[in-house]
């Protein structure tokens, strides 16, 4: 009889995220979603689709691009609730260091990476919390756009998709770089923020015609093809020339259908 290898034991930020549970919303977490959306909604106008394609369970990895610090709390303020389980959000090291602010984020399930750098303790824990068939919050593009529009992503969300196996929500956000402008400590009043939520699908890496793995970036990109067409014109960016059906003075048509796409239903 064959002895099973010993797990290898939890980091102290493993253990940290783990003691949220994975099938409900604590009280603080909740409360926390209720004054987010309470205060949101009292300063700007947010219109909300597709909540009917969020996943009730399962590993799953939340991919929205970045374009302010209003972010996180609106997509969290309407989005967790629909998922009826903690998000373990991946921000900015410093971030969390924040007096009190920090503290909050990490009470909602943010764990630090360090930017810039091979943050293996934060890639290991964000694999941790997939195998575990939690829900990860990340967004691929590393940091806020500094025009509003999607620039190029990094590799890191591609390589958790493709080794853990957990399907991907694409979400597109606009409006939040006006309704809370980068540099601004306060957000504004009036106008209006959208979130637009599309089918979750499974990232795969296929081969070449010369045999060889597809590259990473390549993948990469089609993972952010899901993510822009969600979003208006200004906000897709670099990959806005990439959707198809695309030409002046006709507005851009889906993206491609990749082969990674995959009905709601099958990942439930």
């Amino acid at each position: 009889m064959t002895d099973t290898p010993p797990r290898r034991a939890r980091s102290e930020s493993e253990a940290e995220a783990f003691t949220l549970p994975a099938d409900h919303l604590p009280f603080f977490i909740r409360g926390s979603q209720v004054v987010a959306r309470a205060l949101i909604s009292s300063f700007t106008r947010v219109t909300v689709e597709g909540l009917e394609h969020v996943p009730g369970s399962g590993a799953l990895i939340l991919a929205t691009n970045h374009v302010s610090n209003g972010d996180p709390p609106f997509v969290s303020g309407w989005l967790t609730p629909a998922l009826g389980r903690p998000v373990h959000w991946m921000a900015k090291a410093e971030a969390l260091e924040w007096p009190l602010a920090g503290w909050f984020m990490r009470q909602n399930g943010a764990f630090g990476i360090r930017r810039g750098a091979a943050d293996t303790e934060a890639f290991r824990l964000a694999r941790a919390v997939l195998d575990d068939g939690r829900v990860l919050g990340t967004f691929p593009e590393g940091t806020r756009s500094p025009t509003g529009a999607l620039q190029q992503a990094k590799d890191g969300v591609t390589l958790l998709a493709l080794r853990s196996g957990a399907p991907i929500l694409p979400i597109g956000v606009a409006g939040t770089d006006r309704f809370w402008p980068r540099g601004s400590k306060l957000w504004r009043y009036g106008g209006s923020i959208a979130m637009r939520i599309g089918e979750p699908f499974i990232l795969e890496r296929g081969l070449g015609p010369d045999g060889k793995r597809e590259p990473l970036d390549a993948v990469t990109t089609r993972l952010m093809l899901h993510i822009a067409e969600l979003l208006p014109d200004r906000y897709r960016g670099v990959y806005g020339p990439l959707l198809s059906g695309s030409a002046p003075g006709s507005a851009p048509g889906p993206a491609p259908s990749p082969p990674d796409r995959v009905s709601s239903e099958s990942v439930q």
